[in-house]
């Protein structure tokens, strides 16, 4: 009894204060990320679990965007890791920049296996325009399942106000084909609405997102055609004005450049031939 009265409570009071503090902080973080438009690394945690319902209908309703995803995210980080940028905040924007597509995924050749698309024989500003809706709906997806407005971002200017060159350039070969001239064709109709991005992280993605994707088109993968492919993409990029709004160097766009072919070159190295038994 005696060495139970010689116990100095204060300190288990003190412990007991400080667990219940620890817990209150989690709910605290909540309510300053809701009521600044902040987010803390403990929710960009949370959005980057593959296994959460959103990210599971993604996965479901658009299997080839999600793997796209998956192989997009992977890039952006590297690049930004490798330039000093937010390495979390890239991985998270870039598994969710694509998640308009699902609304209407058979539209998006990645998921398009048994090679049907329904936008042949569409008009080319309607095929574009259902193209254009995937960062309307991602957007819509976004707030519906309320996701912090910085990464809604990366989802409003993964394209930012560049043109579904698919079908504007189709477009404009069949008006000159008709004896009309190129002015003809409103660009407005085959342009995404944009903003175009205003950070690092989302001039990133905006690179690794259009690069993995133009990768798989490639039909003979060395070290020259991937470098060439990277410089091409990265440079339209630039010409078009996507990345002015950004705080990106020279130093940074080389490193993320090489980056981006090195990573490349690994995801498309080739593979032996097994032998088989004869």
């Amino acid at each position: 009894a005696g060495r139970y009265l010689d116990v100095d409570w204060h300190y288990y009071v003190l412990f007991a204060v400080n667990a219940i503090l620890v817990i209150c902080a989690y709910g605290l973080v909540f309510l300053f990320e809701r009521s600044f438009g902040l987010v803390s690394n403990i929710t960009l945690v949370e959005l980057t679990n593959v296994n959460s319902n959103l990210m599971l209908q993604f996965a479901e309703k658009a299997p080839g965007t999600f793997q796209h995803s998956l192989q997009v995210s992977n890039l952006a980080t590297e690049a930004a890791k490798r330039i000093g940028a937010k390495v979390l905040l890239v991985r998270t924007g870039a598994l969710y920049h694509d998640i308009g597509k699902m609304t209407n995924a058979e539209c998006f050749v990645e998921n398009q296996a048994d090679g049907y698309n329904p936008l042949n024989g569409k008009d080319n500003a309607i095929a574009a325009k259902m193209v254009i809706d995937h960062v309307l709906e991602g957007e819509r997806i976004a707030r519906k399942h309320h996701l912090p407005e910085v990464i809604i971002h990366f989802i409003r200017s993964h394209h930012g106000t560049s043109q579904v060159r698919y079908f504007y350039n189709t477009a404009i070969n069949q008006a000159k084909q008709a004896g009309l001239d190129a002015s003809t064709v409103n660009v407005a109709d085959y342009t995404y609405p944009g903003p175009k991005p205003s950070s690092k992280e989302a001039a990133i993605l905006m690179m690794a997102d259009a690069i993995e994707a133009r990768s798989r088109s490639l039909t003979d993968i060395t070290p020259q055609s991937i470098s060439d492919m990277v410089d091409d993409m990265i440079d339209m990029q630039m010409r078009d004005g996507q990345l002015a709004q950004t705080p990106l160097s020279f130093k940074d766009l080389e490193d993320v450049r090489a980056v981006f072919k090195q990573k490349l070159l690994e995801i498309n190295h080739h593979r032996i031939t097994y032998p088989t038994v004869e």
